[in-house]
C-alpha cells in the first residue's frame, strides 16, 4: 500500500519557518515527507535536512520522495525525544528550524494491520508507531488493571465513560483475550449509553486515543523534549508544532510560555534575582487553524493547531 499522508497545515507552517539557503532543519516527524519536500526545495542546494522518524514505512516512503534532494537529505530512524544525540552524531551542535507534526499519518490510519483505526473491523490491536517495539495495544488492553485503563482512559482519552469502559475491558477479557478492533469495539460500545452514541462521534474514538498516547508515549516523549529542541535552536530559528487534541496544545503552549517567562522571582522583586533568561517569544499569540478550504480537502485536520516557537 502506498504511504499517503495529507501534510497539514502546510503552506502556514512553510511560511512561519521561514526557510533560509544553506540553513540546517529538523522534521522530527518525517512521515511522508511532504513538509520536508518544501523545507528542501527552498534550500536551493545548500545547506543540511535531517528527516526523523520511528516508523519503518514513513522512512522508505520519505526516502523515495526526498531522494532528488540527494546529500541534502540525512534520515534517521528514530524517536525525535533523541533529537539531540541523532544532530550529535551528524555533527550538529545547532539548527535553524525544527518541525513536528504530532498526528497518526493516513497510511497508518488506513492500513488495517497497524490497528490505530476503529473503522476496521478485524484488524489486530497493535498501534505501535515503532514495530520494533514489543509492547502493543492488545498488552495493555488485556494486561493493564482496571485501575490503570479508568487513569488513561480518563486523562489521554478525556472519556466521561472511562470508568463503565475500564470495567467493561476487564468483565469480558475474563472470558477471552480482546485481540482485534473489532472485539475492542463492541465492549466500547456497551459501556456507553444510546443517547451518546447518537451525538458524540464514533464510541471508540476516544479510548483509542488513550490507548495509543499510553503505548507510544506521545506525551511523556513531547513534554520532555520541547526544552532540548529550542535550546538547539540559533537565533530566529523557529520551532513550529502540529498538535491535533488539547492534550498536546496544553503542553506546547505551557512551554512556550515558560521559555518566553522563565522568571520565578516573586511579582514584588524590583529586578530579577533568579537569573533565568527568556529564550524567545511564541510567534503565534493565538494558534494557526486550517483554512476553510483545507478542510475541504482534507477533514481529517479539523482538529489541527499550529504553534510556533522564535528563538532569540
Amino acid at each position: 500500500m502506498e504511504f499517503k499522508h495529507y501534510s497539514v497545515l502546510l503552506e502556514e507552517t512553510i511560511e512561519y519557518l521561514n526557510v533560509r539557503p544553506g540553513g540546517i532543519y529538523v522534521d522530527g516527524t518525517l512521515g511522508g515527507g511532504g513538509h520536508a519536500y518544501e523545507v528542501c526545495k527552498r534550500l536551493e542546494g545548500k545547506g543540511r535536512f535531517i528527516g526523523i522518524d520511528q516508523d519503518a514505512d514513513a522512512i522508505c516512503a520519505a526516502s523515495e520522495r526526498l531522494s532528488e534532494f540527494g546529500d541534502l537529505v540525512t534520515i534517521v530512524r528514530n524517536n525525535y525525544c533523541n533529537i539531540r544525540q541523532v544532530l550529535q552524531e551528524q555533527g550538529i551542535e545547532k539548527v535553524d528550524g525544527i518541525v513536528l507534526d504530532l498526528g497518526v499519518s493516513s497510511f497508518q490510519l488506513d492500513t488495517p494491520e497497524r490497528g490505530f483505526t476503529y473503522r476496521s473491523a478485524d484488524a489486530p490491536l497493535d498501534m505501535r508507531m515503532d514495530n520494533r517495539q514489543t509492547l502493543t495495544a492488545k498488552d495493555i488492553v488485556n494486561e493493564y488493571s482496571e485501575m490503570e485503563l479508568f487513569r488513561i482512559i480518563r486523562d489521554y482519552g478525556e472519556d466521561k465513560f472511562a470508568k463503565n469502559i475500564a470495567k467493561h475491558i476487564v468483565k469480558a477479557r475474563e472470558k477471552a483475550p480482546i485481540l482485534t478492533t473489532g472485539q475492542l469495539n463492541e465492549i466500547i460500545d456497551a459501556a456507553i449509553p444510546m443517547k451518546m452514541k447518537v451525538t458524540g462521534g464514533h464510541p471508540s474514538k476516544r479510548t483509542y486515543q488513550a490507548i495509543r498516547i499510553e503505548l507510544n508515549r506521545e506525551l511523556d516523549v513531547l513534554r520532555d523534549t520541547l526544552d532540548d529542541m529550542i535550546d538547539l535552536l540559533n537565533e530566529d530559528g523557529r520551532l513550529c508544532i502540529i498538535t491535533f487534541h488539547s492534550l498536546e496544545d496544553r503542553i506546547v503552549k505551557s512551554n512556550f510560555k515558560k521559555n518566553e517567562n522563565p522568571c520565578t522571582c516573586p511579582s514584588n522583586f524590583p529586578v530579577c534575582v533568579c537569573g533565568k533568561i527568556s529564550k524567545g517569544h511564541s510567534a503565534t499569540r493565538k494558534p494557526i487553524l486550517p483554512s476553510e478550504a483545507e478542510l475541504e480537502v482534507n477533514s481529517r485536520s479539523k482538529s489541527a493547531k499550529l504553534r510556533v516557537f522564535k528563538r532569540e
